[in-house]
C-alpha cells in the first residue's frame, strides 16, 4: 500500500544494526494538519538507510512509503500488533529546496 506525504524534516536518527542481517534508520517529519502541526516517524530499511544521507533537518522533503503492519507474539503468548510507515523514496521538496536553486542560480558567471 503505497502513500505519499510532504512535510519537514523534524528529526533524522543514526542507523540502527538490528541484527546481523538487518538495519533501519529513523526519521521524523513535520506535517502540517489543519491548525495542528503532526510529528510522525518513518523509518528506511537496509538499502534505504543511506538515501537519507543528503539531507538535514529543515528540509521540505516529500515522502513516498508503504504502510505495514504485522502481528507478534510474546514468549507468554500474547499477542501484539505494530503499524510502520517504510519510506522506500525521499526527496526535496518545497520552499528549501527551491532556495537552493536561487543560490545556485545568483552565480555571477
Amino acid at each position: 500500500m503505497s502513500q505519499e506525504v510532504q512535510g519537514k524534516i523534524h528529526v533524522i536518527m543514526d542507523i540502527q544494526q538490528v541484527t546481523d542481517s538487518f538495519k533501519k534508520r529513523e526519521f521524523v517529519i513535520e506535517i502540517v494538519d489543519g491548525a495542528y502541526t503532526q510529528l510522525v516517524k518513518f523509518q528506511s530499511v537496509q538499502d534505504n538507510c543511506e538515501k537519507l544521507d543528503g539531507f538535514k533537518v529543515g528540509d521540505d522533503v516529500k515522502v513516498n512509503y508503504n504502510l505495514r503492519g504485522r502481528e507478534w507474539t510474546n514468549k507468554e503468548g500474547l499477542k501484539n500488533y505494530f503499524t510502520n510507515l517504510d519510506a522506500w523514496k525521499v526527496e526535496h521538496f518545497g520552499e528549501s529546496n527551491n532556495n537552493k536553486k536561487g543560490a545556485e542560480d545568483d552565480l555571477p558567471f
